[in-house]
């Protein structure tokens, strides 16, 4: 085989095996880049299918938010509904409450109302006549309509003014008679549920006795035991003819009842003799703080006044034994409690504040006897102390018009004090007075240096006074008697004499060991 031939087959070798070389590389190049278009076609599927499945999830969750959304606002419109419907049924209550309040008022606006009617059917009537006159006038006097229209309005005008007065004064004068009425019923019914037994209190006591013995042991050896019971008590003891008993007479309730409590203890001991008598004073002294307290305490209780003061207690039982004008003050403060609290709760006022302020509002007659100034200004004074409420003080400060009364409690306590003190047979002034005389001659004694004790006996016809032996010597008590008599004489009126009697005692103690 030439050698030509030969590089021929080779050349032609050589491009078949580069043609197949090609054909097999783009056959693999094509197969990659099929396989690639695939890849990312299936990529493209996964993504399309995967923004599928986010959107059907965001479109979830957004049917979900806007669920959710829905139930919250749902659930605010049913609470704002039911909190409208809550203020409706207040908004009911509050009208039905305002439509009892007003019940009152409508039978008055009927009555207005008919008079408005009657009023009206004048003013038709006025109208008719008007038109008549003016026919009229027109015809027979040849005035002009508007004249004539002046003319009939100022009359139909003054007869209206006239009728609308007149009803008016009508409407006010019945309103004037049911008030009037309405307070008399109130009055009344509070008298009624308070209806009390009290009756002016006397000044002597009875002390019965086992047996008339005992008068004689009570009056001791030439007298020296009565003499020592009426020094340490200031009461006057009246022994007569009465069978087993003797009078203890005093104007003042407190010492009557202190020589009452000693002599019945000196009964009881049996032994009587004047150290053992003053002794037994000291010990009913200290009975009778006791009573007071208790006293006090039971008023409180009685009237339902918890939460005074210890002090404006002790001081409600000091006027256990205080009268005025006869009448028991504590009692009269409990039956003034009761009506204030009655007619405040008939008229709607404070119930609690109208009888705290009756129970306190002569608080001041407990310590009047003993410091400078009226019942009135010491017992707002006292209240005030002791922390009482602005409207009790006030309620006191108004009961007899020292101050001029702002509220309903104040009025009604007012008004109760005036019904318990005008009752038949509560005050007498006689007593009052008695009192009163009584009181001063005390208060001229002791306003005199050196006097201890002072003692109005006798009814007012003796003054006992004890003197301090070491500021008064023998000497001066006859001076000082001479100086009090002149007083009496220049600043009281009295019936008769007073008899003066200033007694100076000396004593010497000592104990045998």
């Amino acid at each position: 085989m030439p050698i030509y031939l030969a590089i021929l087959l080779i050349i032609l070798f050589g491009a078949v095996g580069a043609a197949a070389g090609f054909m097999y590389r783009k056959s693999v190049t094509e197969q990659k880049i099929g396989r690639t278009e695939q890849y990312a076609s299936n990529l493209l599927n996964e993504a399309t299918k995967k923004a599928e499945d986010q959107k059907k999830e965001r479109i979830l969750e957004a049917k979900e938010e806007v669920l959710r959304l829905k139930l919250d606002l749902d659930r605010e419109i049913h609470e704002r509904r039911t909190e409208q419907q809550r203020n409706e049924r207040r908004i009911a209550q509050r009208e039905e409450s305002l439509d009892k309040k007003f019940d009152s008022l409508e039978k008055r606006e009927e009555r207005i109302n008919r008079k408005s009617e009657e009023v009206q059917e004048t003013l038709d009537e006025a109208a008719r006549l008007k038109n008549m006159q003016s026919t009229e006038l027109e015809r027979i006097a040849g005035s002009t309509a508007d004249e004539a229209m002046q003319m009939i309005i100022s009359r139909v005008q003054k007869e209206a003014y006239h009728d609308a007065a007149a009803s008016v004064r009508e409407i006010e004068q019945k309103a004037k008679e049911e008030g009037d009425k309405k307070a008399r019923n109130i009055i009344a019914l509070a008298i009624q549920k308070c209806a009390s037994d009290h009756v002016a209190e006397t000044t002597v006591s009875v002390v019965t006795l086992p047996n008339d013995d005992m008068k004689g042991r009570i009056i001791g050896r030439e007298g020296r035991n009565i003499r020592a019971i009426e020094a340490a008590t200031g009461v006057d003891l009246i022994i007569d003819d009465t069978p087993e008993a003797i009078i203890l007479s005093a104007f003042d309730p407190v010492r009557r009842e202190i020589a009452r409590i000693a002599i019945e203890k000196l009964l009881a001991d049996g032994r009587i003799h004047p150290a053992r008598i003053e002794e037994m004073v000291e010990k009913a002294k200290r009975d009778v703080d006791e009573i007071i307290k208790e006293a006090g305490e039971q008023a409180v209780f009685e009237t339902g006044q918890h939460g005074l003061h210890p002090e404006i207690v002790r001081l409600l039982g000091r006027m256990k034994y205080r009268t005025s004008y006869g009448q028991n003050v504590l009692k009269h403060s409990i039956e003034v409690s009761h009506l204030a609290g009655l007619m405040a709760a008939e008229i709607g006022g404070d119930v609690q504040i109208a009888k705290r302020a009756g129970l306190l509002h002569d608080l001041g007659k407990a310590v009047d006897h003993d410091q400078e100034g009226t019942h009135v200004s010491l017992g707002a004074e006292i209240a005030r102390k002791y922390r009482e409420s602005p409207d009790v003080i006030h309620a006191i400060l108004a009961h007899h018009n020292d101050v001029e009364p702002s509220t309903i409690e104040a009025v009604l306590v007012q008004a109760a004090d005036a019904i318990s003190a005008a009752r038949p047979g509560a005050r007498r002034e006689a007593l009052e007075n008695y009192i009163k005389r009584l009181t001063k001659l005390e208060e001229i004694a002791n306003s005199f240096q050196g006097v201890e004790k002072t003692y109005a006996i006798q009814s007012g016809r003796e003054v006992r006074i004890l003197v301090k032996p070491d500021d008064v010597n023998d000497e001066g008590t006859k001076v000082l008697a001479k100086e009090i008599a002149k007083r009496i004489e220049n600043e009281m009126e009295f019936p008769g004499q007073i008899r003066v009697n200033v007694i100076r005692e000396t004593r010497s103690v000592e104990y045998a060991k």
